[in-house]
């Protein structure tokens, strides 16, 4: 598998009431293309940071992050919004959808920002939507809508622009426990598609329905994964190379 993401030697300081805070003290971290990532830590770990450099809504105080062999790191703010808008599917806790519009419409916003045109937006997000199973529920209000549902649009969102990874920050932290159980069939379903998935949780439940689980502890990676079933796999390619 090929390098999609490269962090080096990274760090983030935030300077609060004279005191340098250690956000992150010094990453190394590569993620492959097709990986299903869970990254982990208590309150304070420095996960939530660790999430904003990945979906370059951050830069780092030193340290090196490359995307696809792009220098994240050297960028602007326009280079970074674009990343953002052509790498990066977002899905948030809160769902982040507007009120006002259909969900078919919620699911168009990124295609419009994209300046794609009006025809090919329409097919795009309701192809999307077919991938949550949710093309019976296009053109109702969020208010009209379970959280469940409300959680599958967002997934389609930020499916529409077909994405070099899916970014999930606490997917499951506003939903009921069936809910959340549907939500992560959904993120195991699009991994078996082929999407590179990275999911921030604190649940461990939902952890591990990934594949390898980064554990953050004080702004570092306190232990880093891998589940029985892929660790076997690993082993067994390194015993024959």
């Amino acid at each position: 598998m090929a390098d999609l993401i490269k962090l080096t030697g990274l760090q983030r300081y935030y300077e609060v009431g004279g005191e340098t805070v250690k956000a992150l003290d010094g990453v190394d971290l590569v993620i492959n293309q097709n990986e299903y990532i869970s990254i982990m830590g208590p309150s304070g770990s420095g996960k939530s940071t660790m999430m904003n450099m990945i979906g370059c809504l951050d830069s780092p105080t030193t340290g090196t992050y490359e995307f696809e062999g792009e220098k994240v790191h050297e960028m602007d703010d326009n280079q970074l919004a674009s990343i953002r808008n052509r790498k990066i599917g977002f899905v948030f806790q809160t769902f982040n959808l507007l009120p006002k519009l259909t969900a078919l419409k919620n699911v168009e916003l990124p295609l419009i920002y994209a300046n794609i045109p009006k025809d090919e937006r329409l097919e795009l997000a309701e192809i999307a939507m077919g991938k949550v199973s949710l093309t019976d529920r296009m053109h109702h209000k969020p208010n009209e809508l379970s959280g469940g549902q409300r959680q599958r649009v967002a997934i389609a969102r930020a499916l529409v622009t077909n994405p070099s990874i899916i970014l999930a920050d606490e997917p499951t932290g506003n939903l009921d426990s069936k809910s959340g159980v549907e939500i992560m069939s959904v993120f195991d379903e699009l991994h078996s598609e082929g999407n590179t998935i990275i999911l921030v949780t604190h649940e461990a439940y939902i952890a591990k329905h990934a594949h390898r689980t980064i554990h953050i502890l004080d702004g570092r990676i306190e232990k880093d994964v891998y589940n029985k079933k892929i660790r076997k796999k690993l082993n067994k390619k390194k015993a024959t190379a």
